[in-house]
């Protein structure tokens, strides 16, 4: 999916939320990368096969 140059990385890597943005709709909180992955505002997340993130905001930023 991805034709960036170097390649963004696929949604089964770890670093998957580092690939670049495709779609971004802040009003409705999420945005599509070009892997496919969804991306939510509450740091949850959707990727191409289904698999569901739980969102992981760091306790830090929960707490401003």
């Amino acid at each position: 999916m991805c034709k960036h140059r170097p390649a963004c990385p696929t949604a089964d890597s770890p670093d998957h939320e580092a690939a670049v943005v495709v779609a971004a709709h802040p009003e409705q909180g999420w945005s599509l990368l070009c892997n496919g992955a969804l991306l939510f505002d509450d740091t949850g997340e959707l990727l191409p096969d289904g698999r569901i993130v739980a969102p992981h905001r760091s306790l830090a930023a929960a707490a401003v």
